[in-house]
């Protein structure tokens, strides 16, 4: 079942074409990761979904519902989703418990607060304040503020931005955990291996059109894709790209009688297949 349907999006700032006739659907239980370069539309666009911005035309379904409306059915609505901002502000002389309980109180159906600690590692840091966590610390804060809710739908934008490399492998056993717990996900990320790791499909936005909607392991045509194979012969390392990588392989073990030198077969990455995508360097 689809969560989100957009069809023919659009937002202009000015002479800005932020938006450009975009068209889009999210499947109900999936983790969609929606990736491209600053000033590529995706901002924009995930925040007409969370109803933080209007769109100039195109319509928009959530959870069925517009987000462009106002009133009751609104705050309905909300209910229903969770959302992690990139940047947050919050109260410093509260404590972890105190914040999470407090923000439960805006919903309808929260999860235990206890519960939510718990599953974003903060148990031992219950009763410190806000302003005494570390940075991967208040990103855990936010995320479990974003998941207090108990929300079908969960926006996570630019989740694990300043994390460690520990850190990230953390948070992202948290967000497959929720996806597991029944949580449909919406993620924007700079990195790359992030999505691949996390995502069952990813959008790849650039000059406010979709370029394509694919697997990680597909996009681009990835999968099927030259490989590139590595080897040393004597004193120069050499590379050869083939569409039959087990067959190059092959000559090389009988030239080599078995073994090859330093043999690397390899792919083009998620990155390589994206930078391509969106003509150059992601800054």
């Amino acid at each position: 079942m689809s969560l989100i349907e957009v069809k023919g999006l659009t937002k202009h700032y000015g002479d800005v074409h932020a938006v450009r006739g975009l068209d889009l659907t999210i499947e109900q239980g999936e983790i969609f990761s929606i990736l491209g370069p600053n000033g590529a539309g995706k901002t924009t666009t995930v925040e007409i979904l969370e109803g933080f911005r209007t769109r100039d035309s195109g319509s928009v379904s959530v959870l069925g519902f517009d987000p462009s409306t106002k009133g009751q059915q609104s705050r309905e609505w909300r209910n229903r989703i969770g959302i992690v901002l990139q940047t947050s502000a919050d109260a410093g002389d509260l404590t972890v418990f105190e914040t999470i309980n407090h923000f439960s109180g805006y919903y309808s159906n929260p999860r235990d607060v206890e519960e939510v600690i718990d599953s974003v590692g903060l148990q031992e840091k219950r009763d410190a304040l806000i302003r005494n966590l570390s940075g991967g610390q208040r990103r855990r804060l936010d995320v479990a503020l974003g998941i207090i809710g108990n929300p079908e739908l969960l926006f996570l934008d630019e989740p694990t931005t300043g994390f460690d490399p520990e850190a990230r492998r953390a948070f992202w056993s948290l967000i497959k955990k929720l996806r597991a717990d029944g949580a449909t996900i919406v993620l924007t990320t700079h990195y790359l291996d992030e999505a691949e790791a996390l995502a069952d499909r990813v959008a790849v936005i650039n000059k406010g059109v979709i370029v394509e909607i694919s697997t990680p392991a597909e996009l681009g045509g990835r999968s099927t894709s030259q490989a590139t194979v590595q080897w040393r012969d004597g004193d120069q390392i050499k590379s050869e790209k083939t569409d039959n990588p087990t067959s190059l392989v092959s000559s090389l073990s009988a030239k080599f009688n078995g073994e090859v030198p330093e043999l690397i077969v390899s792919r083009p990455s998620l990155e390589d297949i994206y930078l391509e995508m969106i003509g150059g360097v992601d800054e």
